[in-house]
């Protein structure tokens, strides 16, 4: 059966009112990512006294690059601040299954080794990527009770059903002596959200009553007017939407969102239309959810090997890359590079999903390439086919009056947003508000809240098996070469005497057909530096080969205007 977390009357349920406060303890709040970002979720807390807190971690997601990084596709942020502090981390407690929330923890769980808390589809979602060969094949995670508490380390954990565009999305309630924060993950109020229960507004006022020392709340939607739309409200427009597309008609939607697959689902049914799967990430999400007990009044998704057996006016086509992801099935089926779907003049393909700030121009780049083969593009803009998961102002509101917050933290939005939320919760007449991006660590408790530190909060980058920073010698190499290009110098040197028998040189993204001159201008530059170099120099093959660099992005420079990345080799004979 679906997961429901059960509620009970007396929702400060655990022993923290039993717990010692020494007049030194204090509860700390430190976003290590998405705060000043959307993505790459990480949150720490601590409690306790200066220098022996004990943390515990909510989330640990990935980000995107959105082309902006060449060679880099997944971000994760860097840890190295918990990790240091391994030992007092108690565990690690995720809101809900979308990659920007769990999708880092197969790549930095063995640096953690902390036990790792989830709902049923949490778990499903993350062991199936924890099996495709990531270093964390020894994770186990843990489940979260069905009565919705548990208690890790010093914390006192309360978790409360939120609607949002994937399953079992939960509020966090982190309970210290010091008081009760409410980290409130992904969200919005949705009456009629197709799949699994909706917001527990009624656990939400309980909180209130109780008292909450600080929200830390998403920020994503906060320049948007109005409440969230329902999930349930799509239905009749996208039956109607696919009734118009005279050929084959592909949906394009976040893989997680299963409420999103059952409404297509019966907008295809209605129309007569089977639906057929493409692409691994759509699939392990439609296995996971199956196995959890969603979509069971669903007839089963067709494999994309069967979609050549029916004709294109009875096929649906779902599948991801909708944000313009170059290796997700769409890019691959609009580029003719998916060998089981193609696409004709006549079809359609169908955007349920919305634009995610940064991927604009990836979007664009997608939706013209469909646009050149005659292939219909329908988007939210034409057609009402998608609503947010996330709580405009309305639901912020609402939010703010159920909680009665002392504190207002906005997180998981970038600094614009970040900013704007601090603004509407000041008019709510909230009494303290902080703004704290990555790496700033809050004082929630006791007193004031106040910044307190500041620590490093880096971005390392998923290098095929291995993490490396964002801003290391890897990633800057990468960068050079590509935007300048890049020279191989071999400088051939005599044993006996000073002199420079050869220099070679190789170049890539350099020089152009019939540019010789040039390559032969640095040969003839390095000849020059390294020829009247003292005897001492010339005897030390380091010295010779920075010359040898210098004197090639000298002579690019005057020649061409270009720096290019240079590396050299020196050779005696």
């Amino acid at each position: 059966m679906p997961f429901s977390v059960g509620t009970s009357p007396d929702c400060r349920s655990g022993d923290v009112r039993q717990m010692s406060f020494a007049d030194n303890d204090e509860l700390l709040f430190l976003p290590l990512g998405g705060a000043g970002e959307i993505g790459m979720n990480l949150s720490l807390y601590g409690w306790g006294p200066p220098g022996r807190h004990r943390w515990l971690m909510i989330d640990c997601g990935i980000g995107f690059n959105n082309n902006t990084i060449p060679g880099v596709d997944i971000l994760v942020p860097d840890p190295a601040f918990i990790v240091e502090r391994r030992e007092q981390l108690v565990g690690l407690v995720l809101t809900h299954a979308h990659e920007d929330h769990l999708g880092a923890v197969p790549y930095l769980w063995p640096a953690l080794r902390c036990p790792v808390f989830a709902t049923p589809f949490a778990r499903a979602v993350l062991q199936r990527k924890i099996g495709e060969g990531t270093p964390a094949s020894g994770l186990r995670p843990m489940p979260i009770p069905a009565n919705g508490h548990l208690e890790v380390g010093p914390f006192a954990l309360q978790v409360i059903g939120m609607t949002h565009s994937i399953p079992e999305a939960q509020a966090i309630v982190v309970r210290t002596p010091a008081g009760a924060i409410l980290h409130t993950g992904d969200w919005k109020l949705d009456p009629d959200p197709v799949v699994g229960p909706t917001s527990d507004e009624a656990a939400l006022q309980a909180l209130g009553e109780e008292g909450v020392r600080a929200l830390v709340c998403d920020s994503t939607n906060v320049f948007v007017p109005g409440n969230a739309g329902s999930e349930g409200s799509l239905a009749p427009s996208l039956r109607q939407v696919i009734a118009g597309c005279p050929q084959r008609v592909v949906v394009t939607c976040f893989a997680s969102n299963v409420a999103r697959l059952a409404t297509i689902a019966a907008a295809a049914h209605a129309n007569g239309r089977v639906v057929v799967t493409a692409g691994n990430a759509l699939r392990r999400n439609y296995a996971a959810a199956r196995e959890c007990g969603y979509l069971g009044d669903v007839p089963p998704f067709l494999e994309d090997n069967l979609a050549g057996r029916l004709s294109r006016r009875q096929t649906l086509i779902l599948c991801t890359g909708g944000q313009g992801e170059p290796r997700a099935a769409l890019a691959r089926i609009a580029a003719g590079e998916y060998p089981r779907v193609t696409l004709e003049a006549g079809d359609t393909v169908i955007f349920s999903s919305r634009e995610i700030p940064g991927n604009e121009l990836a979007i664009g780049r997608l939706q013209n390439t469909l646009l050149r083969l005659g292939v219909g593009v329908i988007t939210d803009r034409q057609e009402r086919i998608h609503v947010s998961g996330h709580p405009p102002r309305g639901d912020l509101e609402r939010m703010y009056a159920l909680v009665r917050p002392n504190v207002s933290v906005p997180v998981h939005g970038e600094y614009r947003h970040m900013l704007e939320h601090v603004r509407f919760a000041r008019n709510l007449n909230v009494p303290e508000t902080i703004l704290a991006e990555n790496g700033t660590m809050v004082r929630l408790a006791p007193g004031p809240a106040q910044v307190i530190d500041h620590v490093p909060a880096g971005r390392l980058s998923l290098e095929g098996n291995r993490l490396v920073p964002i801003d290391g010698e890897l990633v800057r190499s990468r960068t050079k070469a590509i935007y300048n290009g890049t020279v191989a110098v071999t400088v051939v040197l005599e044993r006996t005497s000073t002199a420079v028998r050869q220099v070679q040189i190789s170049c890539v993204g350099v020089v152009e057909q019939g540019e010789e001159q040039v390559v032969q201008d640095m040969q003839d530059a390095v000849c020059r530096s390294v020829g009247v170099l003292p005897p001492d120099r010339y005897e030390d093959d380091e010295s010779v080969a920075e010359v040898a660099r210098l004197a090639v992005r000298r002579a690019a420079r005057q020649v061409i205007d270009k720096r290019p990345f240079t590396q050299v080799h020196v050779v005696r004979v």
